[in-house]
């Protein structure tokens, strides 16, 4: 659970440098329409290096992930990594000077609480393998996406950005369920190609909704995509469970997690005034 709250820690900070060169990325004047799959998007952000340093956090925290899905259930694991936006929260009051209200400093707070009682009840996590066609459907989920990406990017603006942030969290619900069927490097595994293009999605459809369409909307989208399946694959089929007689416990703790989360879903976007010095 701590290398869960580590990882939450590394995404939520990485949102605040991330947004920042998304935004910048974007050249003066263009379109904000277009496809949610725009890899040249991309390319131009990660020639800054605030980007660079969010790839980087990108990368401890999913290693931190790892290991947390290896040792704690899915649903526990996706409600800390929905609290990175808490994180990200605090970071944007103190980085970005900008202002929370008492009603988001609550947010924070149950968020907070709802960890915490995700950590009094969690048990281990389950053992059981799942379906024997679970691997090749988290491959055809990953492909979805990315068409999924590239429909919703033409949408009208409010439709885009649920449907890329829902199309993003989808993607790292993905990863988070592939990690689990992943135990050793097998090439003829389909849930290591799943996590690869599943995680490659979710990070093309992320940066597109970072720079256009409501973020508020997105990142609340993408919260809900990356914690609600997982966490059903993670009990229903790969053996989850709680400690004895603190079921209860777990769903009201997840609830108030991602309840909190989703109060801080603007944070999933730096503020428009956000000065961002020009490339050198």
């Amino acid at each position: 659970m701590i290398c869960a709250l580590g990882s939450a820690v590394c995404y939520g900070t990485a949102t605040v440098l991330q947004a920042v060169a998304a935004r910048s990325a974007s050249a003066p004047g263009a379109d904000s329409g277009g496809s949610g799959v725009d890899a040249a998007l991309l390319l131009r952000a990660v020639r800054q290096w605030r980007y660079i340093v969010g790839l980087g956090l990108d990368g401890l925290g999913f290693v931190l992930q790892i290991v947390a899905l290896r040792s704690v259930p899915i649903y526990a694991v996706g409600a800390a990594l929905a609290s990175s936006l808490a994180v990200t929260a605090v970071v944007a009051a103190r980085v970005l000077a900008v202002r929370l209200s008492g009603t988001e400093w609550a947010a924070v707070a149950v968020v907070c609480a709802g960890l915490g009682m995700l950590g009094l009840a969690s048990g281990s996590e389950g053992h059981q393998d799942g379906p024997a066609a679970l691997p090749w459907a988290l491959l055809a989920v990953a492909a979805a996406i990315l068409v999924a990406g590239a429909v919703g990017g033409r949408l009208p603006d409010r439709a885009r950005a649920l449907v890329l942030g829902l199309g993003a969290g989808c993607g790292f619900g993905v990863v988070e369920v592939a990690v689990r069927l992943i135990d050793s490097l097998d090439f003829t595994n389909p849930a290591l190609y799943a996590l690869l293009l599943g995680g490659g999605a979710a990070f093309l459809l992320l940066t597109s909704a970072l720079q256009r369409g409501s973020v508020t909307t997105a990142t609340a989208g993408m919260v809900l995509g990356e914690t609600i399946g997982p966490a059903l694959v993670g009990v229903v089929w790969l053996g989850d469970h709680t400690r004895s007689g603190l079921g209860w416990l777990a769903v009201t703790g997840f609830a108030v997690a991602v309840a909190g989360a989703l109060a801080l879903a603007r944070f999933g976007e730096a503020p428009e005034s956000t000065p961002t010095p020009p490339l050198p």
